[in-house]
Parts: C-alpha cells; sequence; structure tokens
C-alpha cells in the first residue's frame, strides 16, 4: 500500500532513518560504497544512502558484483546498475568475479569472491565505509546455521553492524519492510534463483524452518534470535578481549608456542578462545574451523596421555611436547 500523496511511506522512512544512524560518525566529503545485487534489500539501502548524502555530503557510490552464477546475470547487472546511477549514485561499478569452489560450498566460495571484489573497488574507489544489505530475517538465519552447527557464542551472535570498515545499518529492520520501501520509490527489484533453491541450507531456514518457529511458537522468532544474536555478540566481544590478554600470557617467551601449565588453568571459555586464535594465526581457515577442531586441541591440553598431535583445516598441525603446545603449518613441523 502506498503513503497518501505528500506523506512519506514509513517503510522509506525507517530505512533511511537506520542509514542516518548507521553512518551518524562519517562527516562530510567521506566516501561511502553500496555494495548492491538488485535485491530489495540492498536496494532500498542503495537509495536510502543516496537520499540521505544529500543532506550529510557523502560522496555515495556503488558496485553491482556479477557473480556469473545465472544465464544473464550480465544482463541484470547493468541494469541493477543503470537504475542506481538513475537515482543519483555516481560512480556505479559492475565488477564481474569468478566463483572457484576449491573444495568449499558454492555460498562459501561466492562470499569470498564477493567480498575481495568489495575489497577492491573500496580500496579503487577510496571509500571510508562498504554499506551491506543485510536485515533483521538475515540475522535470524544466521542465528539459526550457528545453532545447527553447534559453532559456539560467537557463531550464534550473528552478524555484527560494524566489522572494519564493513557497516550493515539494516540489521534491525525486516526483509517485508525493504520490499515495501522499494516498491513506494517505484524501485524494481531482482530476485535472485539462488533465494528459492532449497539446495542451499539458509535457503530451507527461510522457507522451512522459521516458519515453523513461527507456527508453532507465534510470531515474533525472528526478532527474538536477533535479539540474542545482539546480547550474545556483546557476550562474545567481552570474552574475546580477556582471551586476548590470556594469549599474550600463554605465549612462551621465545615465542615457540603456548605453554601448556598456563593454558589449563585457564576458564574453559577463555582456554578455547585462545586454542581457536592460536590455529586461525597458524594458517588454519575460520570457514572450516569448527567447534570439533578446537574440543581436539582443548583435550591435547587438558587430557593429554602422550597421544599424538592432530591436523587441523588448512594443513596446519598441533603437536605437544612435554609442556608446550605448538600449531604450525604441516611443512613446517615436517
Amino acid at each position: 500500500m502506498n503513503a497518501p500523496r505528500g506523506r512519506l511511506h514509513p517503510a522509506v522512512a525507517d530505512v533511511r532513518r537506520m542509514v542516518r544512524r548507521g553512518l551518524d560518525d562519517l562527516g562530510p566529503d567521506q566516501t561511502v560504497l553500496v555494495a548492491c545485487s538488485g535485491g530489495p534489500d540492498s536496494t532500498a539501502l542503495a537509495l536510502g544512502a543516496a537520499f540521505e548524502s544529500r543532506h550529510a555530503g557523502w560522496r555515495v557510490v556503488a558496485v553491482v558484483v556479477d557473480h556469473g552464477l545465472q544465464p544473464g546475470s550480465d544482463r541484470v547487472a547493468t541494469q541493477v546498475a543503470q537504475l542506481l546511477r538513475g537515482r543519483g549514485l555516481a560512480p556505479v561499478d559492475v565488477v564481474a568475479v569468478a566463483v572457484d569452489q576449491r573444495g568449499e560450498g558454492l555460498e562459501a566460495a561466492a562470499r569470498r569472491a564477493r567480498y575481495a571484489a568489495l575489497d577492491e573497488a573500496a580500496h579503487r574507489r577510496h571509500a571510508d565505509v562498504v554499506l551491506l544489505g543485510h536485515t533483521l530475517d538475515d540475522q535470524a538465519e544466521t542465528v539459526l546455521l550457528g545453532l545447527a552447527r553447534g559453532s559456539g557464542a560467537r557463531s550464534l551472535a550473528g552478524m555484527a553492524e560494524r566489522s572494519a570498515r564493513y557497516r550493515r545499518p539494516l540489521l534491525s529492520l525486516t526483509r517485508d519492510t525493504t520490499r515495501a520501501a522499494c516498491a513506494a520509490e517505484g524501485a524494481p527489484v531482482w530476485e535472485d534463483p539462488h533465494n528459492h533453491d532449497d539446495r542451499f541450507a539458509r535457503v530451507r531456514v527461510r522457507h522451512d524452518v522459521l516458519p515453523v518457529l513461527e507456527s508453532a511458537l507465534g510470531p515474533g522468532c525472528a526478532q527474538a534470535l536477533a535479539r540474542t544474536a545482539r546480547l550474545l555478540r556483546d557476550d562474545a566481544d567481552a570474552l574475546d578481549a580477556l582471551a586476548a590478554e590470556a594469549e599474550r600470557e600463554c605465549r612462551r617467551v621465545d615465542g615457540d608456542g603456548l605453554d601448556v601449565s598456563a593454558l589449563v588453568v585457564l576458564p574453559p571459555a577463555l582456554r578455547r578462545r585462545v586454542l581457536r586464535s592460536a590455529a586461525l594465526a597458524a594458517g588454519s581457515p575460520a570457514t572450516a574451523l569448527f567447534a570439533v577442531h578446537v574440543d581436539a586441541l582443548d583435550e591435547l591440553v587438558t587430557r593429554w596421555h602422550g597421544q599424538q598431535g592432530i591436523d587441523l583445516p588448512g594443513g596446519v598441525c598441533a603437536r605437544r611436547c612435554g609442556g608446550t603446545l605448538r600449531l604450525a603449518p604441516s611443512a613446517v613441523r615436517g
């Protein structure tokens, strides 16, 4: 339903307000890069940023990433870019990427290629921030996926509103709101076929799991899951800060490994964070390092009976030598 003539549609007002709040620390002449796929979320975000820039003085540019995963994706990307240019964003780049799975799932591979393209575009356009169109519904789906994987509090904390240069101003708005905003502004949107492909876990959560939860438990499940993510993120941030300090104290003076006697007395929540951080630093990729791997590392510290070490994702080898736990690429350990 359109708002009466002369009155701003509530959904448009909500999007603009969240953009304004999400960029309230930026000054005039700073550059904002919007990542836009042509879907309702990122399109609403781009239009909101363009509008707010007229008052704030930001320079708003955009990038449309063409993953090349469907026939005609280049044509869609060109149409999205034309829409954005017509709404005041300039320049708008179309960037084609090659999605190379290399043993990982299609979603993860596409995400890796997309973020690489966004990082390059931000560097090329001297962007101070990059805006992503994730919504409250995306956050709820992320929490459920993390819960199913048993990946711990950090995974359940979902996506951060701000992470380095990346920002997600619409995390408190629903997907219905962004759709309504685009409709009110007369902006056509593109529906990615992958959003309806139940080969992907996120799609099954979106179309099967969340509706069942809403039916069985009542409306508001998505909002509750997003609220849980926010609360857990605060907890996880605090624990991560404590773990970073603990890791420094556990490092051997010569820098070669972690002191087991210092690790074993840590609370489990801190010790596991220290071990995960050490594995990441040694080269194990975050996307492949799961709780089961961290638990195996923890057993080398707390239940060691002379057993052999373990192999971690990314070709990282963990070995305990007496009172020292060492993690390094397998080639280094021989």
